[in-house]
């Protein structure tokens, strides 16, 4: 049925190995009820949990039913677990907002087994252990001895062929102790029970079979079983083992169940769920804003302080040089003595000795009709001016007709001395004449236009308020 041998197990704690087991090899009948005995610390709960799958030897082998586990992966061990072993543990481990039914039932979950399969198995069970009239109730309202009795069940209703008990009267008083082993070993007459205890009395009177453990050795063993697992004369295809599994409805049903049993605790955990999604969609939210402000300053910007090219230029970094870098310093100059201050000089000098560059925007103009990589996919709108000025006129407040131009104003204004001026300083004669400066000086400028439908550029619209009349169509 079940065979160890030469079972070795180490644990590694703080740097150092530790043996639990050394060398432990055990034989055990189809049914018989094993007690193991022996002082804290001496591998009795390590050697349960190997039998049970719940942790890994270093060395040696466990054979289960002649098969060697050294070969078993998780699902094997999974269906292992699942189909074959029950457990009984000291603290009982049953679900509290659950009723002692639903506990025994969850047992089956995993075994593929119907709603309705499973609850008469599980009050099957429950009948077996005397608590046939008690499905309703939660752990809460039963004695330690009531739910040891629950956890019974619950081990036995997967029909297992190994019943592990660690300590199943540890927390127990007299008598409730001996009805729990009254049941143990009723069961032992049909299935193996393997139980670790520190109660020799109870060990003695109750188990056909005493193992006794000392420093991770046996060191006595009441009724030893020698025969070895006969091995299959010739290679036998093994029945495929059907693996633990869980169907969609019934985890869905099982996770319905407990968020409604936990209302509260289902509720605060929404409620704290919905604050991050809310806060993750404000910066969200916050972040684009920002973004569209961000590219709305852009589109503001490139609208007020466009890409120009004219087709002439000045360059004014020589000027600018000598304004700011030229006179920074202070010279040392002897006392009583007079220096001229050449600032001015220098300046008209560098004004004067300015160059005009030319461009040749014909043939950029045919470059950018070609829309080259797709440039006009990146613009809001291209506009060519061909330096002429609107000729708009307006009547003075003496009832003249002028022309509404800031050039024409200036000029009028300043009167002979604006001649004079312009006449005597080639830089003030030459901003008026360049496009680059007089552009700048115009009070009507042409508008954007969209190229494809030949109206204003949508653009403009988000630029400007409209405070008196219409917009022009055309």
């Amino acid at each position: 049925m079940l065979t160890l041998k030469n079972i070795h197990k180490t644990y590694t704690a703080g740097g150092t190995d530790v043996a639990a087991l050394k060398g432990v090899s055990l034989n055990f009948r189809k049914s018989e009820f094993v007690a193991i005995l022996g002082p804290s610390g001496c591998g009795k709960t390590t050697l349960l949990n190997i039998i049970g799958g719940l942790d890994r030897y270093s060395d040696g082998d466990l054979k289960i039913g002649g098969r060697s586990t050294k070969e078993f992966k998780d699902r094997d061990w999974d269906t292992y677990r699942n189909h074959s072993v029950g457990f009984v543990f000291q603290s009982y481990n049953l679900i509290p907002h659950q009723s002692v039914l639903r506990n025994v039932e969850l047992a089956l979950t995993l075994s593929g087994v119907s709603r309705a399969e499973r609850r008469r198995r599980a009050k099957e069970a429950l009948e077996k252990v005397g608590l046939g009239d008690q499905l309703h109730k939660k752990p809460a309202q039963m004695s330690g001895g009531q739910m040891q009795r629950v956890a019974i069940a619950r081990a036995l209703v997967n029909n297992p062929e190994i019943l592990l008990a660690d300590e199943p009267t540890g927390a127990l008083d007299t008598a409730t102790s001996v009805q729990i082993m009254e049941i143990l070993k009723e069961i032992a007459n049909e299935r193996l029970i393997i139980m670790v205890t520190h109660n020799p009395e109870l060990a003695e009177y109750y188990a056909t079979r005493t193992v006794r453990l000392l420093d991770g050795e046996i060191v006595s063993d009441s009724n030893p079983y020698t025969e070895e697992w006969p091995a299959p004369e010739k290679p036998k295809k093994r029945k495929k083992e059907k693996h633990t599994s869980m169907s969609f409805f019934t985890a869905l049903a099982l996770s319905l169940n407990n968020l409604m049993t936990k209302k509260a605790r289902t509720f605060l955990t929404s409620f704290a769920g919905s604050i991050g999604i809310i806060g993750i969609a404000l910066i969200l939210a916050l972040s684009n804003g920002v973004q569209t402000y961000i590219d709305a300053v852009q589109e503001d910007t490139l609208s007020t302080y466009p890409l120009s090219i004219e087709a002439e230029n000045v360059d004014m970094s020589s000027m600018l040089t000598t304004l700011t870098g030229m006179h920074s310093g202070e010279s040392d100059h002897e006392k009583d003595r007079i220096y001229p201050n050449e600032v001015l000089y220098d300046l008209i000098n560098t004004m004067n000795s300015l160059e005009t560059d030319t461009n040749n925007l014909a043939a950029f103009k045919k470059y950018l009709d070609s829309n080259p990589e797709g440039l006009q996919d990146h613009v809001s709108a291209i506009r060519y001016g061909y330096g002429q000025s609107l000729s708009v006129f307006v009547k003075d407040p003496e009832g003249s007709i002028v022309q509404s131009d800031l050039n024409d104003l200036v000029a009028r204004i300043m009167g002979a001395d604006m001649e004079e001026m312009q006449s005597s300083i080639p830089m003030a004669n030459m901003m008026s004449t360049t496009p680059a400066f007089s552009n700048g000086m115009q009070l009507w400028e042409e508008m954007l236009t969209d190229k494809d439908s030949g109206k204003l550029n949508p653009l403009l619209y988000e630029q400007y308020d409209l405070i008196h009349g219409s917009w022009p169509d055309a």
